[in-house]
């Protein structure tokens, strides 16, 4: 591996071989979605916490100060939203020069799977692969379904995944589901969790990320189920723990009902 990707890559996986990135790119096609409708409240809190951002080049440019040193990955697939027929018909909105100037750490794409934009969504990702290899900058490719949601199931993401990796993506970012494993030990890039089934509790979220962390994943890529909850700031620090302290979900939930009490009484 060329020593800037090497580097870039180093820069997102933490010594400890784990990651968490927080993603905030979700008003690329949803607007301004609850509890980001002002990007840089959302994202200042949080920031010391997370590994690496996920986000589009114009709330970083807006909403992220420039003296920032945590590592960014620039989404750079979009051009269709929730209103829209189809979200599976991406393509690419931002140029590997714009990638560069902004100084990202790395890129991420969606890949459609199994819709009728599937191969238009693979062909994307082999490009900025492709582009991605000559500049040093690694792609992380997301395993999207639109919202075929039932989808979720370790046939469909391991197969998702490996299609992924055999296409050049570094890293995947994907989906957490039952016998996990599956889909880890079939993909040989590190694996990333975007999130699980809907749950009520935030035990339930731990449950899921010590789960998949256990199965092989190196890490995490959450963002509602942080930045959402009622107390963001303790989410982030018990998923944190889970991740870099290899907590449990019982003592990640301990974690989260402390500084949760912490906040209250503050507040």
């Amino acid at each position: 591996m060329e020593w800037g990707m090497a580097n870039r890559m180093a820069q997102l996986i933490q010594s400890d071989g784990h990651a968490l990135f927080l993603p905030v790119d979700h008003g690329y096609f949803q607007g301004p979605t609850r509890k980001l409708e002002e990007p840089r409240k959302t994202i200042e809190p949080l920031l010391p916490y997370a590994d690496a951002l996920f986000i589009t080049r114009g709330v970083l440019r807006t909403s992220v100060n420039a003296d920032n040193s945590k590592p960014i990955i620039l989404r750079v697939s979009g051009g269709t939203s929730v209103v829209g027929k189809d979200l599976a018909n991406e393509g690419i909105t931002t140029s590997m020069e714009e990638v560069i100037r902004l100084n990202a750490s790395a890129v991420g794409i969606s890949i459609f799977v199994g819709t009728d934009y599937e191969k238009e969504s693979l062909l994307n990702l082999s490009k900025l692969v492709d582009e991605g290899t000559r500049y040093g900058i690694p792609v992380m490719a997301v395993t999207a379904v639109g919202r075929e949601l039932e989808k979720r199931d370790a046939r469909y993401l391991a197969l998702s995944c490996r299609i992924a990796a055999e296409l050049g993506a570094r890293v995947v970012k994907t989906y957490w589901c039952e016998d996990f494993e599956k889909v880890v030990t079939g993909c040989p890039v590190p694996v990333i969790m975007a999130g699980g089934p809907h749950v009520d509790t935030e035990l339930e979220v731990f449950e899921f990320v010590y789960d998949g962390m256990q199965r092989g994943a190196i890490g995490v890529n959450l963002g509602r189920n942080i930045w959402q909850n009622d107390y963001p700031v303790a989410m982030i620090k018990a998923i944190r723990a889970i991740v870099h302290q290899n907590a449990t979900a019982k003592e990640a939930d301990e974690l989260y009902n402390s500084e949760k009490k912490v906040k209250a009484k503050k507040s």
